[in-house]
């Protein structure tokens, strides 16, 4: 797409996610497309219900996709493929959930939940060998091994989010899609798990797909940010130039509702509210379009002259 001296990981193209039945389909991820570079924090985000955490479950193989394509290291990923791919694409992706309580096992202990996927895949482990893994995966995310022996219920929401993060550390992945990996985390806790998933980003040379609904949050950990709406990803840049020149009427509501530390600011802040019926979409349609370097938009003729003008600014 951009940029074309450092590598993409994962590249999706045109990507439909359907759900329903045949009769009464409904369309939840429309034509998305972007790339992952090697080694970056790529956001997505939008409010609940756009689409974003479906497209990280299409990634990882939960959500079958009824177009398009995911390429992860040159290789489809998506549709069918075969076992060994699947072997391979379970041990190099890997996911973090959004509410560490309902993603951990209940009845099993922690020894066993962080282990379980090493299991599947590297099925000559001998329990020593395993547990020194165990142990290794706890450790680098602040957690005693001893806790190996306990049960996730008499952990608080922050360790919990750790053994979910240790879960995925222990398979060795190269990509980590982090679903809203805080947003059921006290504020306090908040930029623990922040600077964990930094901190080991650094050491391992890990890529993150970033899914959340809060851009303050984003402006903190994410290179680029892909905002969607309704299925559609309607705007694409560096964080930064996201913030100074959100172009898209969604994306600057989005950042407008974003609370400012500052009370006298806050007060005197305009609110936008976005209105889908504000685009004329009925003869000019709208295209995926490269404004400036690095930053895509989604609009018709007449607004990507609007978008231009602005930027002119």
């Amino acid at each position: 797409m951009e940029n074309n001296n450092r590598e993409v990981l994962l590249s999706v193209k045109d990507l439909e996610v359907t759900f329903g039945s045949k009769r009464k389909p409904f369309k939840a991820v429309k034509g998305v497309s972007f790339d992952i570079y090697k080694g970056e924090t790529f956001g997505l985000v939008g409010e609940s219900g756009s689409g974003k955490t479906t497209i990280g479950r299409a990634i990882i193989r939960i959500n079958p996709t009824s177009a398009g394509e995911v390429i992860f290291k040159g290789e489809k990923i998506n549709g069918k493929i075969s076992r060994e791919l699947d072997k391979r694409v379970t041990q190099q992706i890997q996911m973090i959930f959004q509410d560490p309580m309902a993603s951990l096992n209940e009845r099993a202990k922690v020894d066993y939940i962080v282990s379980e996927g090493l299991m599947n895949v590297q099925k000559d482990l001998s329990k020593e060998e395993r547990e020194a893994k165990v142990s290794k995966a706890l450790s680098e995310v602040g957690l005693l091994p001893e806790f190996a022996s306990r049960f996730p219920h008499e952990f608080s929401g922050g360790q919990r989010q750790r053994i979910g993060i240790a879960r995925s550390l222990i398979m060795e992945p190269e990509f980590i899609i982090a679903d809203e990996p805080i947003s059921a985390l006290d504020v306090s806790i908040r930029a623990q798990v922040l600077n964990l998933l930094s901190a080991l980003q650094k050491e391992r040379g890990l890529t993150y797909l970033f899914i959340a609904h809060d851009l303050s949050v984003m402006r903190f950990i994410t290179d680029r940010i892909a905002v969607i709406h309704k299925g559609v990803i309607v705007e694409l840049a560096e964080t930064e130039k996201l913030f100074a020149h959100p172009l898209h009427p969604y994306t600057r509501a989005l950042l407008s509702a974003i609370p400012m530390p500052d009370p006298i600011s806050e007060k005197q802040k305009k609110l936008e509210t976005y209105d889908p019926s504000m685009h004329d979409y009925s003869v000019d349609k709208p295209v995926w379009t490269e404004i400036e370097e690095g930053h895509f938009i989604m609009g018709n003729e007449k607004e990507l002259a609007e978008y231009r003008e602005r930027l002119k600014d």
